[in-house]
């Protein structure tokens, strides 16, 4: 089966959408990742939503594990006024996540291969005419398996 047959509509945020917006629409939707389009709709970047999560943890308690365990959910308030004001760009990882994308023409195994590389659960599927780039969908990780051993 060809990308274009597996790819799905699927939601995405500009660079420029509200954080606290886009956090909102990853955990209402139940999301493996954000999909992340610039001013011309394409894939700026994928993001998995445990990556997102921790952009949420405070550095000191990244740092000392232990802190987690005496630290209580009250903290939780810090995090959403660290989120408050933050376009999208300026709260993904500093590591830059380049988006794994694929052609309409790509194979699911070329797919599979690219999400087992880029650690991703997600792949958007692309289309190139000339230096135009046209986001056509996304293939879950969820998706591609049911594909590949079959539903349940």
């Amino acid at each position: 089966m060809l990308a274009r047959d597996l790819a799905e509509t699927y939601p995405s945020v500009s660079t420029d959408a509200d954080a606290v917006d886009a956090a909102r629409l990853l955990s209402e939707h139940k999301l493996p990742a954000l999909l992340v389009v610039d001013a011309d709709h394409r894939p700026y970047a994928i993001v998995p939503g445990s990556q997102l999560i921790k952009q949420l943890v405070p550095d000191y308690v990244l740092e000392d594990p232990l802190l987690s365990t005496v630290i209580d959910d009250r903290h939780l308030d810090e995090v959403m006024e660290r989120m408050a004001g933050l376009t999208v760009a300026e709260w993904l990882p500093r590591r830059g996540y380049v988006p794994p994308v694929v052609g309409p023409d790509a194979g699911a195994l070329q797919v599979a291969a690219l999400m087992a590389r880029t650690h991703s659960p997600l792949v958007a599927v692309i289309e190139r005419e000339g230096d135009e780039v046209r986001l056509l969908g996304a293939i879950t990780a969820a998706c591609l398996m049911t594909h590949i051993v079959g539903a349940s």
